[in-house]
């Protein structure tokens, strides 16, 4: 790049010089004026996308940073609308701009040549940025929109397929260091009122002895001493729904372990609700089914190196979706893709378990990704459109997934080598996706596709897995489906091939094209019939509208060996009544926002009679009662 720079600048000095066009004679000097032009509007759109950026994140970090006072406001609502806009404010900024360029550069709009100098003076620009990597992600994105690539463009783009590199070390300071001088408990109390919180603790004391009586337990446990160097903790609050979160990690000579501390702010002040320090704890706050962070961040790579430190199996991807750079993280995501195919050798092939009506899935089975493309026709009775499915998972994007939904990433336009697909795929493509996918002798273009995490699909999990762990999930799988009720979604179709299975045992859904909205749909009981002959009609003696939904036959849909059929409905008949449905849209319609926490129950500290609003089972807690009093 640097020669080319060099040779560019030569150029654009040399066409800005009267000097030089004076030396020229008539035929020499109109290619000449046209090159002095081309650089003009080179530079012009250069410096518009940069702008556009600037402006970008200038307003992303604003949203973040309103999020410690919507926190100690506690306003809920806020915080969610902020989330909602900064969704948004990508896609919109990327209309602007694209918009602005077609009028501004007319129909050199698609000239070549304009955006390779363009891109070279915007990698000028922005050399020197410490978001450099979301910078040239923003680039890429006005050029695939304005050339609609197919593929990729190295002359247009910003490529990259080496191995990931993220800065090593502070370079702009994000985190602080704490070390134990006289003890734990001093120590963590340092760190509590470094939070730069202006609202006051419930128990600041209590907090700190707490914390530090399960840090030198579970450091005694897991390194064998409560030794330790010293603990880093990011400058930056985490916000998400109504908590906050203090990041960092314990040092101890080459060890390296998270230091989650989770905040609430209830009505007596700011309390430590748990303490998280364990990678697989780490990676369920930050898990690929929940909403994304509001967190300032100056130099994100730097962040999203120290989040890598504390879980190193983590994608770069995912870290970056996470605190709310999706965008790069679809692009890092990309680069990971074509980076391993290129390091590996095995086929794409149709993803196992059963298929689905409305999706081809596929997956390659070195890699943890599957891939959706969205299918011609869909099999009755299915009834939705193919943009019925891609509103779907625009709701689900813009929506809070309370842990218990897969993050889908949006690909258009993407090529693959044809020897990487197995025959059975290919087959399957041409077959039932012929519109999205185009064969040719030697690439697969795929039009649209969604990617999302592989899990380990449910009704596969429940045959393979063993018995106790089958009940494990198949209790979770009630649990999943009450969570999303309470975040106001309805999955639609309850069968147990459309959810998975996270490797930390947690069920998750994943197939979205019947989701809809709990306080969109009509929950009725089953009519009583009078005769015999209703009963047995092969149509519905009683109307039947578009929304209703009957939750008694919901068991009729739910396929279980006797076993495990035996505990879900033992701990879940709930969801089988209306009035557990209902409730829930009661709940969502007065805009109650419950908590449902990215942490298990026992890493939770005891909350003194605070009022915080909690979900809770209350089936579970009725027969916690009935235990006690035996």
């Amino acid at each position: 790049m640097t020669g080319q720079t060099s040779s560019a600048q030569a150029s654009e000095e040399q066409a800005e010089s009267p000097t030089a066009d004076a030396d020229w004679g008539a035929a020499e000097l109109a290619p000449r004026l046209n090159d002095a032009r081309r650089r003009q509007l080179a530079k012009a759109a250069a410096t518009a996308i940069y702008d556009a950026f600037d402006t970008f994140h200038a307003e992303f970090k604003a949203i973040a940073h309103r999020a410690r006072e919507h926190f100690q406001r506690r306003d809920w609502r806020a915080h969610q609308a902020d989330a909602r806009h900064r969704l948004e404010l990508y896609s919109a900024t990327i209309d602007k701009i694209v918009s602005g360029l077609r009028v501004m550069l007319g129909d050199d709009v698609t000239g070549k040549t304009i955006w390779e100098d363009a891109r070279m003076l915007y990698a000028q620009q922005i050399g020197r940025r410490n978001d450099l990597e979301l910078a040239e992600t923003f680039f890429n994105s006005v050029i695939r929109r304005i050339f609609t690539t197919i593929g990729v463009d190295e002359n247009l783009e910003f490529i990259w397929f080496g191995a990931t590199w993220l800065p090593i070390g502070r370079k702009t300071d994000i985190y602080n260091a704490y070390a134990r001088l006289n003890s734990t408990e001093s120590m963590v109390a340092t760190i509590l009122n470094d939070c730069r919180l202006d609202i006051g603790w419930a128990d600041l004391a209590g907090d700190a002895r707490r914390i530090a009586e399960r840090l030198d337990a579970h450091l005694t446990e897991a390194w064998d001493s409560p030794a330790f160097d010293r603990i880093e903790i990011l400058k930056s609050l985490f916000y998400r729904n109504k908590g906050a979160y203090l990041i960092g990690r314990i040092r101890c000579r080459n060890r390296v372990a998270p230091f989650i501390v989770a905040l609430l702010n209830s009505e007596r002040g700011v309390m430590v609700d748990a303490l998280l320090l364990t990678e697989a704890e780490a990676s369920l706050v930050f898990s690929f089914t929940r909403s994304y962070f509001l967190v300032e961040a100056d130099a994100p790579n730097e962040l999203v190196s120290f989040l890598k430190s504390i879980m190193p199996l983590k994608p770069i991807a995912e870290l970056y979706t996470a605190i709310g750079y999706n965008k790069h993280g679809k692009t890092a995501l990309y680069r990971a893709l074509y980076r391993h195919l290129g390091n590996s050798s095995d086929k794409f092939q149709i993803a196992p378990g059963a298929k689905g009506m409305v999706m081809a899935v596929f997956t390659l089975p070195s890699y943890d990704v599957v891939f959706k493309v969205i299918k011609d026709k869909f099999a009755y009775p299915k009834t939705t459109t193919r943009q019925d499915v891609m509103d779907s998972y625009r709701l689900v994007f813009e929506h809070d997934r309370v842990g218990r939904m897969v993050d889908a990433q949006e690909f258009e336009n993407l090529t693959f080598r044809r020897e990487r697909f197995s025959t059975e795929l290919l087959d399957e493509l041409q077959s039932v996706a012929a519109k999205s996918v185009t064969v040719t002798e030697d690439e697969v273009i795929i039009k649209h596709l969604y990617t999302e995490r592989r899990l380990y699909p449910l009704d596969l999990y429940i045959k393979e897995m063993s018995l106790e762990k089958a009940k494990a999930a198949v209790d979770d799988y009630g649990v999943a489906i009450a969570d999303l009720a309470a975040a106001n979604i309805f999955p639609g179709d309850l069968f147990i091939k459309n959810f998975g299975v996270t490797r930390h045992g947690r069920v998750v859904f994943y197939d979205y094209d019947e989701l809809c909205l709990v306080t969109d749909c009509n929950f009725r009981k089953m009519p009583q019939s009078d005769n015999y002959d209703d009963e047995i009609s092969a149509q519905p003696w009683f109307s039947v509208n578009e929304n209703d939904v009957f939750p008694e036959e919901f068991a009729r849909f739910l396929w279980f060996p006797k076993p495990l059929r035996e505990v879900f409905h033992r701990q879940h008949a709930r969801l089988f009544t209306p009035e557990f449905w209902q409730e829930m849209q009661a709940k969502n319609r007065a805009g109650e926002i419950l908590d449902i926490f990215p942490y298990p129950a026992e890493s939770r500290f005891p909350h003194n009679g605070s009022q915080v609003m909690l979900w809770t089972d209350p089936e579970e807690e009725e027969m916690k009662k009935t235990n006690e009093n035996k």
